[in-house]
């Protein structure tokens, strides 16, 4: 099921931000599947919690992955979404993503260092051990929370944010997301989508002096609910 404004999951709402938890399957922005994006369903929601006849500003600061869950940030204002973007463009945040990898991760905690060469034709990124043409550096960090039999929970900090980034450093060590069938897990989840979740966000209120730190709850699904 999709979400709609009544069952829209918001962790954090003011006057000039709303952060909600999406959903696994559902765009952040319209794509070629004409399904509905969460901006319009954010939109819907608050024009109706406001009784706003026009129409809403809703700034889209970042983007998830449409098989990914967790945080997503919009600006209610225009004044917000400027400086929301340069705290994303600047860096002056930290976020930390949780996914259930493959076994045996090779280190209980480590730095992952790559080159990542993007080929939009197939909306793919790939990692190479060594600096290539048309490369850009990714840096994560991560450490094992929980193993089971076939798969590991990490939690996983950003240093660069590029596509498709952690899908792709962690198959290059051998260890893809689970339910990710583009980067090379064996196998699909039931619902088509990967377990991966953006879990928390610590960012500069826009307009506040105050940081914001907002934690996700995980979705319901049974090996996520084993963590």
């Amino acid at each position: 099921m999709s979400t709609t404004k009544d069952n829209l999951q918001v962790l954090y709402e003011d006057n000039h931000v709303l952060i909600v938890n999406k959903r696994a399957g559902d765009p952040v922005q319209s794509d070629m599947s004409g399904d509905k994006p969460l901006r319009d369903v954010v939109m819907e929601y608050l024009k109706e919690k406001y009784n706003k006849p026009g129409n809403v500003f809703v700034g889209l600061v970042h983007r998830l992955d449409r098989p990914t869950s967790g945080i997503v940030v919009f600006a209610k204002t225009s004044k917000a979404l400027t400086r929301l973007n340069e705290s994303f463009r600047n860096k002056e945040l930290k976020k930390t993503y949780w996914a259930l990898v493959k076994n045996p991760v090779p280190r209980v905690s480590d730095t992952l260092v790559h080159y990542l060469v993007r080929y939009p034709a197939k909306n793919i990124s790939r990692a190479f051990e060594k600096e290539v043409k048309e490369s850009k550096k990714a840096i994560l960090h991560y450490q094992i929370l929980k193993s089971f039999d076939h798969y590991s929970l990490v939690e996983i900090d950003l240093e660069t944010g590029r596509h498709h980034q952690i899908r792709a450093q962690f198959t290059a060590i051998g260890c893809p997301i689970r339910g990710d069938l583009k980067y090379g897990s064996k196998r699909p989840n039931d619902d088509g989508n990967i377990n991966l979740h953006a879990r928390k966000l610590e960012i500069k209120h826009p307009v506040k002096d105050e940081l914001l730190s907002i934690v996700a709850p995980l979705p319901d699904e049974v090996l996520w609910n084993k963590c």
